[in-house]
């Protein structure tokens, strides 16, 4: 097996720093450009930018190609893969790919479901699930087989993170699920964005109580907010998204003008908890389309400088 240098994710996470990642979506179009546009915005700002996989279920630039992109100008790529769009072959065969494109970061998905995208008629896939996805990842770097047994002349040592989302019912089959991606071979998970902390902090208790935290690098996600309308949009239209009351009306509560800093100072607050809380090893930014707000709150939140590539000890 190829003993490469793990991504730089890894390596920070492996050295106990406090990890920043944020995400970036492709654009509906072929122009890499616009992707590396919004690299550019990001650079010295994350530790790894998430590349997602047509999220939305609306047609996009292909997560690896996107992912291909960034690291041309220098940026670490998480490629996510959802198994809405691919069977298991397909699955094997892009993890592959990425790796030997130098992807080093995976996040694995089920991905949302297409009657919300552009292409409602389209058929789902679903031939495995995020759960299974993760195994096979781990299957495939740890013992060089693919699902079907047969020996990998090179195993992709991918580096594997999972979602998770504190804010869905039943919540106390939350934990059970994270203890499931965990076992399947999770390294890393990137959390649902957090606005009800004291629902998240329940969760963490659960997590750490369970012994989940020693096994796991969880970061926390933040989604600065724009408006009162967005608050009230992503609550009752997105699913798992939990907005307390408290918050909406503190949104709504200053001038339309002000909003978007409340929202910034809002991300702010929710950054500073987490940077306290015991089993959090970092925070994942999602500012889709606004990806340019990103080098702000790391900023304002005291996470530069960004640690440069460590070098993983002999």
């Amino acid at each position: 097996m190829s003993m490469e240098t793990p991504s730089k994710l890894q390596q920070i996470l492996s050295k106990g720093e406090f990890a920043v990642t944020a995400e970036c979506g492709p654009p509906r179009g072929a122009n890499p450009e616009v992707i590396r546009e919004k690299g550019r915005v990001l650079k010295g700002y994350a530790d790894a930018v998430n590349v997602t996989d047509n999220q939305t279920a609306i047609v996009r630039m292909s997560s690896i190609a996107a992912c291909c992109h960034l690291l041309q100008i220098g940026l670490e790529p998480v490629v996510q893969m959802v198994t809405r769009d691919r069977n298991r072959i397909a699955l094997q065969s892009d993890i592959m790919g990425a790796y030997s494109l130098g992807i080093k970061n995976i996040l694995c998905l089920s991905g949302d479901h297409q009657s919300f995208g552009s292409q409602p008629d389209a058929l789902n896939v679903f031939d495995i699930d995020s759960m299974n996805l993760i195994r096979t990842v781990q299957t495939m770097r740890d013992k060089g087989k693919d699902m079907s047994g047969f020996e990998l002349n090179e195993s992709p040592r991918m580096f594997i993170g999972a979602a998770a989302n504190p804010f869905a019912d039943p919540f106390e089959y939350r934990i059970i699920r994270l203890a499931k991606k965990i076992d399947a071979g999770a390294d890393f998970i990137q959390t649902q964005c957090i606005y009800n902390m004291d629902r998240f902090k329940e969760w963490m208790k659960m997590a750490r109580e369970e012994g989940l935290t020693e096994k796991v690098h969880i970061l926390g996600g933040v989604t600065p907010l724009k408006s009162a309308g967005m608050a009230k949009f992503m609550n009752n239209k997105v699913a798992g998204m939990d907005i307390p009351e408290s918050l909406i009306k503190r949104m709504a509560g200053v001038p339309k003008e002000k909003a978007i800093e409340e929202g910034i100072k809002i991300c702010l607050e929710t950054i500073t908890e987490l940077r306290e809380m015991e089993g959090i090893h970092g925070v994942h930014i999602m500012a889709i389309e606004w990806e340019k707000i990103v080098s702000r709150i790391v900023e304002e939140a005291g996470l530069l400088p960004r640690p440069l590539l460590l070098m993983i000890d002999d």
